[in-house]
């Protein structure tokens, strides 16, 4: 294997990781609590009666003592609300308030934004072939970690 190429990967990996794509605050949340709220809007259908923390941690790969905390923070906001669940009263179900769908919403334009930005600078040829190298890493690494 060549080495070379080795080294620019992992550089080029590191140096995509500590750009600032994904690290702009929306308004004066942290990049953790919109991946949060994003999450719930994405995953919560209106007639349900909202997530379990179980279901949130799921989606979002992490523990639930850890959404958990986010969500006090975000409750204190008045971002989310918890509601009893109606049938097993022990389980508690979180929806977003209108602040946090407004919030969602602000942070889908500025994703979106980004995003335009980011086609507009490579043009629509590299930003498909980048696209689908990026889609094609992920199912290599999805694989070998299975």
């Amino acid at each position: 294997m060549d080495s070379n190429l080795t080294g620019k990967l992992l550089r080029s990996f590191m140096q995509f990781n500590r750009a600032y794509w994904h690290q702009k605050e929306v308004l004066e949340y942290k990049n953790s609590e919109v991946m949060l709220l994003l999450s719930i809007k994405k995953n919560d259908k209106p007639e349900s009666p909202g997530l379990m923390v179980s279901e949130i941690s799921q989606i979002l790969q992490v523990t639930s003592p850890t959404v958990t905390q986010l969500l006090k923070g975000m409750e204190k906001k008045g971002l989310i609300k918890r509601n009893l669940d109606q049938v097993d009263r022990r389980v508690v179900r979180i929806k977003l308030t209108e602040s946090g769908e407004l919030i969602t919403e602000q942070a889908e334009r500025a994703f979106r934004a980004s995003f335009s930005g980011l086609i507009a600078y490579m043009g629509v040829e590299e930003s498909n072939q980048l696209a689908d190298l990026l889609a094609k890493a992920y199912l290599y690494y999805k694989d070998i970690s299975e």
